[in-house]
């Protein structure tokens, strides 16, 4: 036997090396793009106070999402549904926003807008924020403290999106090992177990997953898996055609382990067996890729920066995953439970081992820069720590790897006689029943017994069966083949001790168990990173500032409140400040002075400016004219250009008590 894992030399440190430069270069000079939507915007905004009811709440994300009726609700301060219930698309060119009509007459007070959707790359987002009408005032609201896609119903939907990965690496890489490394592996019992196993798997997570969809992106309640209403709902949704086509595509990969354990395993001639591999090599590719693409179609790679590449990039990186980690499975179970693993079949899956981890290297690094875009999204997001931890890991189980290698150069090359004797074992009796047999007499006493025979010993009891085969293949033709059977299971068992026995053997076996180990810990880790917000999208809604302060969006005055404290005698209170239209170009200012009871203050001088920081436009200054005691206003006031504006209020009380204010606010 040899190695594992790839050959890690001096051609894969070079990879390495180049990989690491081009993510720098990479993450350096990313440009920003989305995916997993997050709400950028709103009008009102969060904490918004405008002086009439507007007509209705709007809602901007960063990418499309798909809404329902009650996908956006609006209560008022008695927990009231306020809102008409009709959802309107306005979306415009990149512009996604969606909006919903408020009924006439909307008392004063503090309103909730709580809202829940799904992101185009199938995760349940949601939220809440409030703004008033008037002014602030106590709620009855109480929203749930659970988390969109949270409770007992994510939960299993996680473990499902993680044995679904799982069943999916078994039963490719395993397909693979057997076609590609070990033919002789198809009439292994244990290794069709294994492969049968991850089809099992994998059918019904995703079984479970189109169940579970329905409260994962809505109630959250475990009861409404067996709604049918909601599973037609499901059914017409990307994410549920995508669950759909999974189902079928592991129709056809049933039938494939059909013929790869059946027909496939029985074959004898060499031609005959050469022509199946090469139809099951390639209807298994199409197929194996088709199920990955359910993952990229329906998920991240289906939405934001170049969707056209990152989706054959993510069927590629699954497909490599697989290769590596489900053949490393299967491989492991070979060692432990198999009667023997040709040397040449640890070599060719050496070589699939090597080029997987290059297609993953290459893979991995564009998705990287693809949903991380830059250093700070890679040390300051959750998902760019996930990530982080997930590149740990594969160091580990390259290190881990590494060692298995040394441990099979270490193992001394099969002896002829040893190879004579397992071309004789495998004629004597089938793949099935042969392990079957080494696992029943490997418990049984005559087993045991014979572990410290001497050859002579040997030879003796062999002579002996002899005689005693011929004398009851006389007698009973039945209980000859069967006394065949066991003297077969028990040379197979001494010959499993013998190897087990090997240190050599013994180390190999706990260093592939531990890649396999490692191997749960990063596919959990890649589960969760399938379903966290990407670093891109987390520092974008950053920037949008979309949950601080309020702002007005075209056609819609700004209206907000600033409190303040000069300090001196009579010096506290409230500027209302309105900025009608609140767009670019001419506006019409108008500020209120009002003491804390509500009266107007009447101040002896107050100062306005606008600043642009983001383009050093500013700061404007504007002097209003005094209307009246408390009222301040100007007219055509000039916003050159949309943005996020500072608006700085100077309020003074007396000759020396005055103070400034200031609020960022979006304009245009």
């Amino acid at each position: 036997m040899t190695t594992t894992a790839p050959r890690l030399g001096s051609a894969l440190a070079r990879l390495l090396i180049l990989a690491a430069a081009l993510l720098g270069t990479l993450l350096a000079g990313a440009a920003p793009a989305s995916a997993h939507a997050a709400l950028t915007g709103s009008d009102p905004r969060d904490g918004a106070v405008v002086a009439t009811a507007p007509k209705e709440v709007n809602l901007t994300f960063s990418e499309q999402v798909a809404m329902s009726a009650d996908s956006i609700r609006v209560l008022d301060p008695a927990g009231r549904r306020a809102d008409t219930g009709e959802i309107r698309d306005l979306c415009s060119g990149s512009v996604v926003r969606y909006g919903v009509g408020l009924r006439a007459g909307l008392p004063d007070g503090t309103y909730t807008v709580a809202w829940q959707t799904v992101s185009a790359d199938s995760h349940p987002i949601a939220g809440a924020f409030t703004f008033s009408i008037g002014a602030p005032s106590s709620t009855s609201v109480s929203l749930p403290d659970r988390t969109a896609g949270g409770g007992i119903v994510g939960a299993l939907y996680g473990i499902a999106r993680y044995l679904s990965y799982a069943g999916f690496a078994v039963l490719v890489g395993g397909g693979a090992f057997v076609l590609a490394c070990w033919p002789r592996g198809a009439s292994v019992r244990p290794v069709q177990q294994t492969v049968v196993r991850g089809w099992l798997t994998l059918t019904g997570a995703t079984l479970v997953m189109l169940l579970l969809r329905n409260p994962y992106t809505g109630s959250g309640e475990l009861a409404d898996a067996f709604d049918l209403a909601g599973l037609k709902a499901v059914l017409e949704t990307k994410t549920g055609a995508a669950l759909t086509s999974r189902l079928l595509l592991l129709g056809a990969a049933a039938l494939f382990v059909a013929v790869l354990f059946g027909a496939y395993a029985r074959r004898t001639d060499p031609k005959e067996k050469k022509d199946l591999a090469f139809g099951l090599g390639v209807g298994g590719t199409v197929v194996a890729a088709g199920i990955a693409g359910t993952w990229a179609l329906a998920e991240h790679a289906s939405t934001g920066l170049q969707p056209g590449i990152a989706m054959p990039v993510d069927i590629l990186h699954l497909l490599a995953v697989a290769a590596w980690l489900g053949g490393l499975t299967v491989l492991l179970v070979a060692l432990y439970r198999a009667p023997s693993v040709e040397r040449a079949a640890v070599e060719r899956f050496s070589r699939v081992a090597f080029g997987s981890v290059a297609v993953l290297a290459a893979t991995g690094l564009y998705q990287s820069w693809r949903q991380v875009g830059s250093w700070s999204a890679l040390t300051g997001t959750r998902y760019g720590q996930l990530l982080l931890v997930k590149i740990g890991l594969m160091c580990v189980l390259l290190g881990i790897a590494w060692v298995s290698r040394r441990w099979i150069q270490r193992l001394a090359d099969l002896t002829p006689r040893e190879t004579a004797g397992e071309d004789e074992e495998t004629e004597g009796i089938s793949g099935a029943e042969g392990v079957e047999g080494a696992e029943e007499v490997e418990e049984a006493p005559e087993a045991s017994e014979t572990q410290d025979d001497s050859p002579a010993e040997e030879a003796q009891e062999t002579d002996e069966a002899q005689e005693t085969d011929e004398a009851a293949r006389a007698a009973d033709p039945e209980r000859a083949a069967q006394l065949a059977r066991q003297r077969a299971a028990v040379a197979t068992a001494r010959r499993k001790r013998e190897r087990d026995a090997d240190p050599e053997r013994s180390g190999l076996r706990r260093s592939v168990l531990t890649e396999a180990a490692v191997a749960v810990v990063l596919l959990a880790v890649t589960t969760v990173l399938t379903s966290t917000e990407p670093g891109r999208t987390e520092e974008e809604t950053a920037r949008s500032g979309a949950a601080a302060g309020p702002a007005a969006v075209p056609d819609r005055p700004v209206d907000i409140r600033l409190p303040f404290d000069t300090g001196g005698v009579d010096g506290k209170g409230v500027v209302r400040l309105s900025l009608d239209p609140g767009r670019t170009g001419a506006n019409a200012l108008h500020l209120y002075v009002e003491r804390p009871n509500g009266k107007p203050l009447d101040v002896p001088e107050i100062k306005v400016a606008l600043t642009l920081e983001a383009k050093d436009v500013g700061p404007l200054p504007v002097a209003p004219d005094r209307i009246q005691t408390g009222h301040w206003s100007a007219s055509g006031v000039q916003i050159p250009m949309p943005g996020e504006w500072r608006i700085q209020v100077t309020v003074r009380t007396s000759e020396i008590d005055q103070t400034t204010i200031d609020k960022n606010v979006q304009i245009g």
